[in-house]
This record gives structure tokens, C-alpha cells and sequence, in this order.
């Protein structure tokens, strides 16, 4: 472990930022149509169940990482390889969200710039960042977390002046029922971005005030899930469902739709900017915990070593994961869910909770 200490505030604002991150770049739960403010409602709840399953291993091991007491859970060989298996898991959603920043600036800002070149820009500061450490991050962290508070309240003004809401198109409510709104909150918004909670677990041993940890954490899961089901309510009062189910980027055609006094529009480098630091934040926490994790695995005194090798990994990987924008959208929403996020999120982490739970039950 790196011999480093963050405050509960900071992991509040690194949750937060985390949790935020990529989910405000898309249409979130949209399948539940004017219902998807109460499918992100419904999944915050079961994000509070999955942080009780890290937050019981966090209890059993708190000073140690997960990539460690894996390996005592199951032992030393087969615990190598689940832990690098989950270092690959979190190799594969960094490289995800690097995709995603790098499409939105492509269709945003930068049409005739190579997607490697904006990958290549965002996945740099990323390693500059990861090398300085947990601390520094948290601390700027602290910093942008203000900035992107005040864009959100000013955009959210400036939405409302321009009389832009319409809370006609969120009705009828729950027209079908209750159970398509549980679908969708259960077999999609619950793993993403919920259940991506759990590569906290590799922070959470840096926290000073340890007994913190549960209360700052629920508390960011359920500002976040406010955040969300507040940003996608506002979208489809904007635009509609029809227009957020078939639009890439909705929080993007609100905020373009944005005119007040045939002077204040085109507030795109708003959105782009904001987006960009919440994407940051992701990506380096994922990063962060690969390279712990992976210095952790092979027994690497110096982590920073690993940082460079690592970032050309990521890179590789969010240019090779798709072939364009539309593949990488349809593979986020089929398949990664039920086999991906559901075992490693869920089921696994689970399992080494209640055997953790057994082996120390004295204890």
C-alpha cells in the first residue's frame, strides 16, 4: 500500500465525482421512458446493498487491500488469480470510459481530430496524476468538485429561465406498471453506475477516519442517485422520450437547447468541460486501483513504476473495444451487464464476504 491518508470529506468527493462520472454522458435507464427518475431512485437503493457487501469485507480486513486479503480468503494461488482477474475487469471499464470521453469530444469539438490523439491527451494527465499518488488526487478532487457544483446549479438556471421544462412530457406515470421500472433499475442503472462502487475497496484502507467510511459513502450513493434521477428528469421534460432514447449524448441536446435573450446559447464547452472532469475523476480511480492492485499481485515495491505500462494498456484497449460508436454503445447495454458486472459487482464479492465471515468469525 502506498503510505498515504485521505479525509472522509475527500472520499465523499471522490465517490461522487466517481459515481456521477460517465452516467450523466448518457441516457441512463431511459428504457423506463418518463419513468427513469424512479428507475434511478429504486437502483440507488440497491447501490446502498451492494456497499454493505465491500463495507462487510472492509470490516473483517480494514487496513489491508482487497487484492491482499483475497488471497486470504481463498487462498494464496487461487487468490492471485481472482484478484488479477478483477485488475483485468477494471482494465476493461477504464478503457471504456476513455471511449466515451473520446466519442463525446469527437462529436462535441473535435470532428476531424484521430480518436487515438483525444485518448491519447486525456489517458497523459491521467498517468501524471496516478503517479503523484491518492492524496493528490483527492485533493484536486476537493477543488473541482466545487467548479462542477456551481456549472450544475448554473446550467440548471439557465434551463429554468429559458422555460425550457415541460413536466407534461413525465407523465403518465407508471402507465405499465411498476415492473418495467424495476427491470430496468435491476438489469441496468443498479451495475452502472451503482455497483462500480466496489473498486472503492481499494480505497478504502487509505481513509483516516475509518469509522466514517459508511456513512460518507451511503450519503455520496444517495446524492448521486439524486444528481441522476434530477439530470434525467430534466432531460426527457426537455426533449421528450422519444428524442433522449434515440440521442447519444441527451444531457447535451439540453443543454444546447439553453436560449435566453437571443444571447446566452451555445453553452456546449460548459457541458464538454464538465463532463471531461467527471471523466478524469472515473478513470483515475480506476487507475489508481489497477496499479495498486497489480503492484499489490506481484509483490512490485514501487507502483509507479507500473503507471506508464498500464496507461499504454488502457489506450490500446479503448481504441481496439469497438469499431465505432454505435458497436461500443450497443456493447454498454447488452451482455456486460449479466456477465461482467453481475458476477464481479455481486455474486463473487459476495461469496468471499460470507466465507471472510466464517474464517473470522471469533474475530
Amino acid at each position: 500500500m502506498e503510505k498515504a491518508k485521505i479525509s472522509s470529506y475527500q472520499l465523499f468527493v471522490l465517490l461522487l465525482l466517481f459515481l456521477l462520472g460517465s452516467a450523466l454522458l448518457f441516457p441512463l435507464g431511459i428504457d423506463a421512458k418518463q419513468n427513469v427518475w424512479l428507475a434511478i431512485l429504486i437502483s440507488t437503493i440497491g447501490g446502498f446493498l451492494i456497499f454493505f457487501i465491500y463495507y462487510g469485507l472492509f470490516l473483517i480486513y480494514p487496513d489491508v487491500l482487497p487484492t491482499t486479503y483475497v488471497q486470504e480468503i481463498i487462498g494464496k494461488f487461487f487468490g492471485k488469480i481472482t484478484a488479477f482477474l478483477f485488475m483485468v475487469y477494471f482494465t476493461y471499464f477504464a478503457a471504456r470510459i476513455l471511449r466515451d470521453l473520446g466519442e463525446m469530444l469527437a462529436v462535441v469539438g473535435y470532428l476531424n481530430t484521430p480518436l487515438v490523439i483525444n485518448h491519447t491527451l486525456l489517458i497523459l494527465v491521467v498517468i501524471y496524476t496516478v503517479r503523484k499518488g491518492i492524496e493528490v488526487l483527492a485533493r484536486t478532487g476537493e477543488i473541482l468538485f466545487v467548479l462542477i457544483y456551481l456549472m450544475a446549479i448554473a446550467g440548471f438556471s439557465f434551463i429554468v429561465f429559458s422555460s425550457l421544462i415541460d413536466f407534461d412530457r413525465l407523465k403518465p406515470f407508471l402507465e405499465d406498471g411498476i415492473w418495467p421500472v424495476l427491470k430496468v433499475a435491476l438489469t441496468q442503472v443498479i451495475f452502472f453506475p451503482f455497483g462500480e462502487v466496489f473498486v472503492f475497496a481499494m480505497i478504502f484502507p487509505y481513509i483516516a477516519n475509518k469509522k466514517k467510511v459508511k456513512s460518507v459513502s451511503l450519503f455520496a450513493i444517495g446524492l448521486s442517485g439524486v444528481n441522476l434521477a434530477i439530470s434525467m428528469a430534466i432531460n426527457v421534460s426537455v426533449l421528450g422520450v422519444f428524442e433522449v432514447e434515440r440521442s447519444l449524448f441527451p444531457l447535451l441536446g439540453t443543454i444546447q437547447s439553453i436560449e435566453i435573450a437571443d444571447f446566452l446559447e451555445r453553452l456546449d464547452i460548459f457541458f464538454m468541460l464538465a463532463l471531461i472532469i467527471l471523466g478524469f475523476f472515473k478513470i483515475s480511480i480506476y487507475f489508481y486501483a489497477i496499479t495498486m492492485g497489480m503492484a499489490d499481485i506481484w509483490n512490485i515495491k514501487e507502483p509507479t513504476k507500473l503507471v506508464l505500462p498500464i496507461g499504454f494498456v488502457v489506450l490500446f484497449f479503448s481504441i481496439a473495444i469497438a469499431g465505432n460508436m454505435e458497436e461500443h454503445a450497443k456493447e454498454g447495454v447488452k451482455g456486460i451487464a449479466l456477465y461482467l458486472q453481475l458476477p464481479f459487482q455481486i455474486i463473487i464479492p459476495l461469496l468471499f464476504l460470507i466465507i471472510a465471515f466464517f474464517k473470522n468469525k471469533k474475530k
